[in-house]
């Protein structure tokens, strides 16, 4: 018989402790095997109960949950699926989590905890199945970023400046990227690799509504493009990197010689909105050969099928390897649609788009 996954709720709410402890105890699959209402506590029950996944609440008495995980992830790395608030502050916690080694996170309600908590009970337990097979790696840490809306970063924080593309590559070039579980930190080790007049990207990460907005601005302070998120009906440019905001669906259309984007609010596409298939698709049909496809950590095939109808249009794709995915899941099914063009680790992969677009135009894709 297969194990349970052990899990250890640590949440300075009582309600939230048991309310979470419920609805882990309701699955066949995994057992709350313990409550902390502060780190300090949860710091000792995972010495004695060697849990296979914790959820930590954000904002914690006595240390707060990013000093504890980066604490822990120092010391026991382990897979956290962090509990945030959906406030803008939550919003930055919630990205730094992400930075420090979080595998994934869930936003609670301000009001009406209870009931929302039960409505993201189905969330909530298929988040922690992930986090369980999760593979936690220890990714460079970045110096924590300004808050949104902050001043940009010191220059010396930054990247060295790529070499320029622009003049040698066509403005109709176009690269998209799409990723779930582990995406932030990996689709951040992408971007900031790559200079300011890089082709435009658009990319597609799942996340829910009120988390985007931290997520384009930490991007933006790190990285040599302007890095926001997407609004409809505004033209795709080159030198910019364009996220889908949480919650709601991105795609690219042409106009002339322009990409424009898309958001609308169309019903979810293989249960998830944003999705990736959604975006690819378009790439494949707007932009054909002109276009890149990066495929990078994720649970589940969002994209998958999509990614291959890129590829059968004439793009080039790289797909992130499963040592350095947190979940191989979107890669591995990527790979099994024959959308591959390249498997290659996360830290190789912009160096070989650059390589690729440096090219020129006219370069022969040489599939695998």
């Amino acid at each position: 018989m297969k194990q349970k996954i052990r899990v250890i709720v640590v949440d300075d709410s009582a309600l939230v402790r048991s309310l979470l402890a419920e609805i882990i105890n309701r699955q066949h699959d995994m057992e709350c095997i313990g409550t902390a209402n502060d780190p300090l506590i949860a710091r000792e029950m995972i010495r004695e109960l060697n849990p296979d996944v914790i959820t930590l609440d954000v904002e914690m008495p006595r240390m707060d949950g990013i000093d504890f995980l980066g604490r822990l992830m120092r010391l026991r790395p382990m897979p956290v699926l962090m509990i945030s608030t959906l406030t803008e502050r939550g919003a930055e916690v919630t990205m730094r989590a992400l930075e420090l080694g979080a595998i994934d996170f869930v936003a609670k309600p301000r009001v009406g905890v209870a009931n929302g908590l039960q409505e993201l009970a189905a969330q909530i337990v298929e988040k922690i199945r992930v986090a369980a097979v999760a593979q936690v790696h220890r990714l460079p840490v970045v110096p924590h970023g300004v808050a949104a809306g902050g001043a940009a970063k010191p220059a010396a924080a930054r990247p060295a400046p790529a070499t320029g593309l622009l003049g040698r590559v066509s403005t109709e070039k176009i690269i998209a990227i799409g990723a779930s579980t582990g995406g932030t930190e990996a689709i951040r080790e992408v971007l900031i690799h790559l200079p300011a007049d890089c082709p435009a990207i658009v990319i597609t990460q799942h996340m829910p509504p009120g988390f985007t907005t931290s997520f384009a601005a930490r991007l933006n302070s790190l990285c040599q493009m302007t890095v926001k998120e997407a609004t409809h009906g505004e033209r795709i440019l080159p030198g910019h990197a364009y996220i889908a905001p949480g919650g709601k669906h991105f795609s690219i259309t042409r106009s002339g010689a322009n990409y424009v984007a898309v958001v609308d609010d169309a019903p979810p596409v293989n249960r998830h909105k944003p999705s990736v298939e959604v975006l690819f698709k378009s790439v494949a049909a707007s932009a054909g050969r002109n276009a890149y496809g990066i495929m990078l950590t994720g649970m589940g095939a969002d994209g998958a099928a999509a990614m291959r109808e890129m590829r059968d249009a004439g793009s080039y794709n790289l797909v992130q390897d499963e040592s350095t995915c947190i979940v191989f899941g979107m890669p591995r099914e990527a790979i099994a649609h024959g959308a591959a063009d390249e498997i290659l680790p996360l830290p190789q992969i912009a160096a070989v788009l650059l390589n690729k677009l440096r090219g020129g135009s006219e370069q022969v894709h040489h599939r695998i």
